[in-house]
């Protein structure tokens, strides 16, 4: 497949395509096994020329699957792919993007010590000159919304920059079919906007689009019609525009969606975790240095910060978390000064980590349930003069899928074989059954559908009330706003001081995540009120 000028240079005087009865893609009885588990069971579906396309589903209810099978990257047991009235056999993604498919994955394929051009470069069939390619990169990422420097290393990206070189690589290739899984996860809504309008454009040139969100909000704004999968199966097909949110969680999981049960704390609140005058300078150059950082958390409290993607939510997280020292200032667990206390020694104490990337950082993916289990919770009894206690590991991972709802074959299942909120939801789970006295989780949510969004978050709002003080880092206003005690927000490195969130709105916490009005705020704000500020 050609890098098309045509896309690179596309403007909103693009003419829309004519309507054309022959489906742009058609599956006829796909189903795909995974030794028992039948991932897919007979899936049909049509998808027009130009039109969105919504695939809504619980996790694990088989959408990844049914996505690989049409790039290539899974091949179907029974069933046929029919592309523009033909069928074809599509055997590799290098297939699939030579049809005119292209997909950009929830967990990102880039090569880390690569930079952002170099990593394009690889997706393209057709080889470019770097330079020529940069400024092509520039100029769609400026086009769409998504900017990015093509000379950065892809390890010195946040996610969310990371999302957007995948978007970008994926309109590289001018494709006639998308596929996005979860693109929006962490984008800022300005950003999600602009994508919305992006994928808009594309589909008035006909292009197809297959969307898969649990954000079933942007469905009903976006998508012209949605497949509802369940258990591997088609459950049913509405257009989204004429159902309520209700409406389609309720068709998406097959139940009543739960209410949030949130109570205030009753005991007593003490300074149980506490940051002071912390600065760090960032060595790398695309890093983000951190001024002043002050923060307390109080035991029966979570505390939000909210921010957008690359304002320095890695750098905070890694010397909060202990996997990075060398800085000034004073971070204290209970009273006590941790400051020069690595990861492990800091979770000796009481200290639960919960990163934003689950495979890689949260669980190892080519290592069991049990095996990812044993690696931070070692400590709490699974093991014995240095030897592994098999048994107590296995049972702990057993407790853990038991205890939170991990859909998983057992205890000796790889974590990559598990969908991204079910894999969530053991990693929380395997923090929480260490008992923390303090408990920093990043992204609790980010791609988790909405059941198992409802059950993290009451599971974190239930953990804060025994006493248990919490630090979420959060792209998702709405999950703030709905678990968090009080928020502060970071930008350019540097944490405002902290509002009650029954005091404050959207509006307001946008403002101060874009760096407008910071100071003001600061100046207006009641110095009684509560403050993330020692």
């Amino acid at each position: 497949m050609n890098v098309s000028e045509d896309l690179l240079n596309t403007t909103s005087a693009d003419k829309p395509v004519a309507p054309t009865s022959i489906p742009r893609l058609e599956l006829i009885n796909i189903s795909k096994s995974y030794n028992s588990l039948k991932a897919n069971d007979s899936i049909n579906l049509k998808v027009k020329p130009g039109q969105i396309h919504a695939i809504l589903g619980e996790n694990g209810a088989g959408k990844s699957t049914l996505m690989k099978i049409i790039y290539g990257a899974t091949k179907a047991d029974t069933g046929q792919i029919v592309w523009n009235g033909k069928e074809v056999r599509i055997d590799s993604p290098a297939m699939a993007r030579k049809l005119g498919i292209g997909m950009v994955y929830q967990h990102f394929s880039l090569f880390e010590t690569l930079t952002v051009v170099e990593n394009i470069s690889l997706g393209l069939d057709d080889k470019i000159d770097l330079a020529e390619l940069s400024k092509k990169i520039i100029e769609v990422s400026e086009q769409y919304g998504l900017p990015v420097d093509p000379r950065r290393e892809v390890y010195s990206l946040s996610v969310g920059e990371r999302q957007r070189v995948e978007i970008i690589r994926c309109l590289l290739q001018s494709p006639s079919l998308i596929i996005l899984d979860e693109p929006t996860s962490v984008l800022t809504p300005q950003a999600v906007q602009q994508l919305f309008k992006t994928l808009r454009q594309l589909s008035a040139q006909g292009v197809s689009i297959l969307y898969i969100s649990h954000k079933l909000h942007e469905i009903k704004d976006l998508c012209d019609e949605a497949t509802i999968l369940r258990n591997g199966r088609v459950t049913g097909n509405v257009d989204p525009r004429e159902q309520s949110t209700s409406d389609l969680a309720r068709l998406m999981i097959g139940r009543e969606l739960p209410t949030y049960v949130r109570s205030d704390y009753a005991g007593e609140q003490t300074a149980l975790f506490q940051v002071e005058h912390l600065d760090y300078l960032s060595d790398d150059p695309f890093g983000v240095s951190l001024k002043d950082i002050n923060l307390e958390v109080k035991t029966g409290e979570i505390i939000g910060i909210a921010g957008i993607s690359g304002n320095g939510q890695a750098e905070l997280l890694s010397l909060l978390s202990g996997e990075t020292t060398g800085k000034t200032g004073k971070i204290s667990l209970q009273g006590r000064d941790i400051s020069n206390l690595k990861a492990g020694e800091r979770r000796n104490l009481g200290l639960g980590f919960v990163p934003e990337e689950r495979l890689g950082r949260g669980a190892v993916p080519n290592m069991s349930l049990s095996q990812n289990a044993l690696l931070t919770a070692f400590r709490h009894g699974l093991t014995k003069l240095g030897l592994i206690d098999f048994a107590k590991t296995r049972q702990f991972a057993e407790q853990c899928i038991a205890k939170f709802s991990v859909k998983a074959s057992g205890a000796d299942a790889e974590a990559r074989s598990l969908s991204g909120g079910n894999l969530q939801k053991f990693i929380v789970g395997r923090e929480i059954l260490q008992h923390p006295k303090f408990l920093i989780v990043s992204q609790p949510t980010w791609g988790v559908d909405v059941g198992a969004s409802m059950f993290i978050r009451q599971t974190l709002i239930d953990l804060s009330r025994q006493g248990v003080a919490i630090l979420v880092i959060s792209e998702e206003l709405e999950e703030l706003f709905e678990i968090s005690d009080r928020i502060c927000v970071l930008a350019s490195g540097e944490l405002s001081q902290s509002i009650v969130t029954r005091e404050t709105n959207a509006e307001q916490i946008g403002l101060l995540m874009s760096g407008i009005h910071r100071e003001q705020h600061t100046e207006k704000k009641d110095p009684q009120a509560p403050s993330a500020h020692v």
